[in-house]
């Protein structure tokens, strides 16, 4: 009886453990998340274990961990990958009121299985002084031979890319999304290399005069101790292309709940969190990121750059077309 006594003890002991923790597996590595991770922490008592690495590398591990992942939690970056990770069952529908009542429908999975909770526009920006605001309306213009030698971009490998030419796909098929490429290709100032700053930087030097990137770089260029980024930001300005018949193109941050989450309330609070107006306000501010909630301001920063209308299509869209995107890119030789 006593050996029964102390092994429900026991058990009752890992209860408790397990419910006052959320493992969070995260390919974010900004501030504004350990802020947010230490304010949940002191709103409910859960700690929060996080282990950080490239969304690859996260997906990887769940899966080779199995039935036995301590994973509560998968936060990454672009619905590409958030995609990949529910096609390899990482991740379990979940319910939550909140979370669909305050989460677009466009901007969720179909099944719950994950939520975005950020957004972020890939656009063009170009160089000050350049006429590349008179001459660029669409991202279908992006292929016009008039800008040849103009286009920075980094490589077809990058998410951010193919969710753009997932999205291209979308408004047109892979027919015209492979004509558009080829034309991006031959419109190149230079062969594909570094990140999204880089190619901001090269264009405020002189090096072509339109950069794709994603908007929240812009800000972090605004704000950094790299004199060299905040000069090179002074030198550009961002322009919001459009589909022809669609909006600017967007794509998301997200979480979903692990499939074998041992602590499944708390990560379904921890999501819920996330999405909460202090959470949105300060993804908005801290990261200069769009907020996915209703009513929660975009940073003064982002604000000033200007308004723009979202895309149509659901962002399920960019997971589900990514290997068509991949497919294109190889055809249109951009490397």
């Amino acid at each position: 009886m006593l050996k029964k006594l102390a092994l429900t003890a026991v058990v009752l002991g890992s209860s408790l453990l397990a419910s006052s923790e959320v493992n969070v597996y995260s390919h974010r590595h900004y501030d504004t998340d350990k802020q947010l991770f230490k304010m949940f922490e002191d709103k409910t008592g859960i700690k929060v274990n996080v282990v950080k690495a490239k969304a690859s590398a996260l997906i990887k591990r769940m899966e080779s961990e199995g039935a036995k992942s301590p994973a509560d939690v998968l936060i990454t970056v672009d619905a590409g990958r958030l995609y990949q990770a529910k096609q390899k069952d990482l991740l379990q529908s979940i319910k939550s009121n909140y979370l669909t009542t305050n989460i677009p429908e466009k901007l969720r999975d179909t099944d719950n299985k994950w939520f975005a909770l950020t957004k972020r526009s890939r656009v063009a920006v170009y160089r000050i002084g350049s006429d590349v605001e008179n001459q660029l309306k669409t991202y279908e213009d992006l292929a016009d031979p008039k800008f040849k030698g103009q286009i920075m971009v980094r490589s077809s490998n990058n998410i951010y890319n193919q969710s753009l030419m997932a999205a291209m796909i979308a408004h047109h098929g892979e027919e015209k999304a492979l004509d558009w490429a080829k034309g991006v290709v031959a419109n190149m100032a230079k062969a594909p290399k570094g990140n999204d700053r880089y190619q901001v930087k090269a264009v405020a030097n002189g090096i072509g005069s339109i950069a794709i990137a994603n908007t929240y770089y812009i800000g972090k260029m605004v704000d950094n101790k790299d004199a060299s980024q905040r000069e090179s930001v002074k030198k550009v300005k961002i322009f919001f292309p459009e589909f022809k018949n669609g909006g600017t193109h967007i794509n998301v941050s997200g979480a979903g709940v692990a499939k074998y989450s041992p602590n499944k309330e708390n990560a379904i609070k921890f999501i819920e969190f996330m999405a909460s107006k202090e959470a949105q306000e300060l993804f908005a501010k801290g990261n200069y990121e769009y907020p996915v909630l209703a009513g929660v301001k975009s940073s003064d920063l982002v604000s000033s750059w200007g308004q723009f209308k979202d895309d149509t299509i659901s962002i399920n869209t960019l997971g589900e077309n990514n290997a068509a995107a991949i497919k294109v890119f190889d055809k249109a030789g951009w490397k």
